[in-house]
């Protein structure tokens, strides 16, 4: 029996998420966790014997971009449908149910798309996953074209939308349910109430899951991999990998050495900031590698954005490689990678967004074996971790910054010239940002720099130089993400400091594209 690829450390009684390929079907994960609920994310692919293996308390069929009715469509195990645990179905998830137990699933003509109002049907009562009195209960999140025409024998159908005869059924006599919409979707009214009813009410899960099992499930994991080897720390001077160093720190203490590598693609004052910080913090050995134009250099000529990744990924082993080879036997190489980065890079069923420089950028000769204690972690558990740990504050709530760096918010071949056009007008950004006391209620902000050069006018000349772009998101998760509508005061000072200030600089735009349909960053 091949083994499933290794969730989050959680003794007996998680709740397994089974992904048929949804891009967000980790938010699922993500909405169990709020509930202090330990989850784990498998694939479809993966057979009932491995899924019950894990002894789950309750199992959730995520949504997915397929139809039933499609050739080659992912399926579970049919014997799944048996397995003595209780089964929440989402969106796919709630088809596939209503297919395999003998139910109908249809193209009705008309799918639906956002916000929906869904309605109890007469008679149901009081269901464990959607109690409430029948008739409208409120706005639910839908996307889908295909919907349950028809609930399997044993089912009653529970809701219904306008468009969608089954909206919602239940089984409690065998505990399996199934709704059209998506309840961990923020737009779902109700939705993670009709999540932790499944998994108190139905599952009988405890909340159990906490920031500090999380630390110390994590460091015994640490613990348990490293054993007695030497480790190298990829250290940024990032959130992510400041609390996968503390976190190996507390596993491994003096085993470890942590390693900054200045790529030249950093912010302003980053590298002096990031060695001040670190040595101060951590009693651990630090080494400071200056390698910008080694990055430089490999990145000269590239344009595009997955190229761009790849490259940085690759030279950071490298350099991580000729450090261990000075330290003597390295084996182990810690990095932050986040869940979001591993989503993004790309599964078996899901769509690969982008190659994350430390997941899909990692070439396949690298002598290391890899140590993300963060691997299922999304951003606010990091930080949540972070603050467990004792980590300061102006570090743990650091605004994120891409591994590759400035590298992939220039938008066309990266030159020592652009870097530092891009670095003074993101230092101006950030700085007007802080002032306006906007810096902890915006996931990101910061400047890109699209390798074009538009015609202006200054002091009655001509000019011919760079724009600039203001990119400020607000997220939880950075899995979906909305432009930030700042002041116009404050987006007025930034233009006209960066107009004024940044040599290079002639033209200055606001990007207002939420994730989806752009990512929040351009490359």
């Amino acid at each position: 029996m091949a083994a499933l690829p290794a969730g989050p450390p959680a003794a007996d009684g998680a709740v397994v998420v089974v992904d048929f390929g949804a891009q967000y079907g980790q938010l699922i994960a993500r909405r169990v966790r709020e509930a202090r609920v330990c989850s784990t994310l498998v694939p479809c692919t993966a057979s009932a014997e491995e899924i019950l293996a894990a002894k789950p308390l309750g199992i959730i069929l995520s949504g997915g971009p397929a139809s039933v009715h499609a050739p080659g469509a992912p399926r579970v195990d049919p014997s799944l449908w048996d397995a003595p645990v209780p089964i929440l179905g989402i969106c796919y998830g709630a088809q596939l149910m209503a297919e395999a137990l003998g139910g109908e699933v249809a193209r009705t003509g008309s799918g639906e798309y956002g916000r929906t109002a869904l309605t109890r049907r007469a008679g149901v009562g009081t269901l464990p996953v959607l109690g409430g009195p029948e008739g409208p209960a409120g706005d639910v999140w839908m996307s889908h074209a295909d919907a349950v025409v028809a609930a399997p024998p044993g089912f009653v159908v529970a809701a219904e939308t306008a468009g969608t005869p089954v909206a919602a059924m239940a089984d409690p006599e065998r505990a399996r349910y199934g709704v059209q919409f998506h309840p961990e979707v923020a737009h779902t009214e109700g939705g993670q109430e009709l999540l932790e009813r499944f998994l108190f009410e139905v599952c009988g899960a405890s909340p159990t899951w906490t920031h500090l099992s999380i630390v110390e499930q994590a460091t015994q994991a640490v613990r348990a991999q490293v054993g007695e080897g030497r480790v190298l720390c990829a250290l940024s001077g990032g959130v992510d990998s400041a609390v996968a160093a503390a976190l190996v720190h507390k596993a491994v203490g003096e085993q470890l050495t942590c390693v900054f590598v200045d790529t030249g693609l950093m912010r302003a004052g980053e590298g002096e900031q990031v060695e001040a910080t670190f040595r101060r913090q951590f009693h651990v050995d630090l080494v400071h590698v200056k390698a910008a134009d080694r990055f430089l250099g490999a990145l000269a000529g590239v344009v595009d954005p997955e190229a761009k990744r790849k490259i940085v990924g690759e030279t950071f082993v490298r350099v991580f490689e000729e450090v261990a080879r000075d330290l003597g036997d390295v084996r182990y190489l810690v990095q932050g990678t986040l869940y979001p980065d591993v989503i993004e890079s790309g599964s078996a069923h899901a769509a690969s967004i982008k190659s994350h420089h430390n997941v899909g950028g990692l070439p396949e000769d690298m002598a290391f074996e890899l140590v993300e204690p963060l691997r299922w972690l999304f951003k606010d558990e990091v930080r949540a971790v972070g603050e467990e740990l004792g980590l300061p504050e102006e570090l743990v709530w650091r605004q994120p910054f891409p591994g590759p760096g400035l590298a992939v918010r220039i938008v066309g071949e990266v030159t020592p010239e652009r870097v530092a056009v891009l670095r003074a007008a993101d230092a101006v950004v950030l700085e007007e940002v802080r002032r306006a006391g906007l810096e902890r209620q915006l996931w990101q902000s910061f400047a890109v720099l699209p390798a074009v050069r538009t015609v202006g006018v200054m002091g009655d000349e001509r000019t011919y130089a760079y724009p600039i772009v203001i990119r400020a998101v607000t997220s939880e998760d950075a899995m979906t993400a909305d432009w930030a509508r700042l002041p116009y005061e404050l987006v007025d000072r930034i233009a006209r400091r960066l107009v004024n200030e940044v040599p290079g600089v002639n033209r200055v735009a606001l990007d207002v594209t939420s994730k989806p349909p752009g990512t929040i960053e351009w490359e």
